[in-house]
């Protein structure tokens, strides 16, 4: 089993077919995505190949270490808005072609008009555990 992490982006990868922002949509169009997605979570619970998902809010601030005291906080810069991550699903799966598989139906989801959003969906694996490098037996 592999996992992978399927990133929902608000604006930061190619434009989706049903490319209505968020905002627009009426409460009923929210609620039936809402609920795809629940319905797409609780499926792959029964698969076993559910991990974890959450949405974010687009509010954030960046914090750094900056020596001793206390550390500088901001609201910016931040990347714009296009680019934050409205949310993620952390699956757990036998290969890559299956996490493409499901990647592709979760972005079917519905949107604006209940019609698939047919959004971009960025699909990155985990690293595994690192190997161990062994010395240079060079001269």
């Amino acid at each position: 089993m592999a996992k992978y992490l399927l990133l929902k982006h608000y604006r930061g990868a190619p434009a989706a077919v049903n490319d209505v922002p968020m905002a627009q949509w009426t409460p009923e169009e929210i609620s039936a995505h809402v609920r795809y997605m629940n319905d797409f979570a609780a499926k792959l619970e029964k698969t076993g190949e559910f991990v974890d998902s959450k949405a974010l809010a687009p509010e954030g601030t960046f914090v750094r270490y900056d020596g001793e005291g206390r550390p500088p906080v901001t609201d910016g810069p931040f990347a714009e808005t296009k680019d934050l991550i409205a949310g993620w699903m952390v699956i757990d799966v036998d290969s890559e072609e299956r996490a493409v598989e499901l990647a592709a139906e979760l972005s079917a989801a519905p949107g604006a008009g209940g019609r698939p959003i047919h959004e971009w969906l960025e699909l990155r694996p985990f690293l595994t555990a690192s190997h161990t490098v062994e010395e240079c037996p060079c001269t």
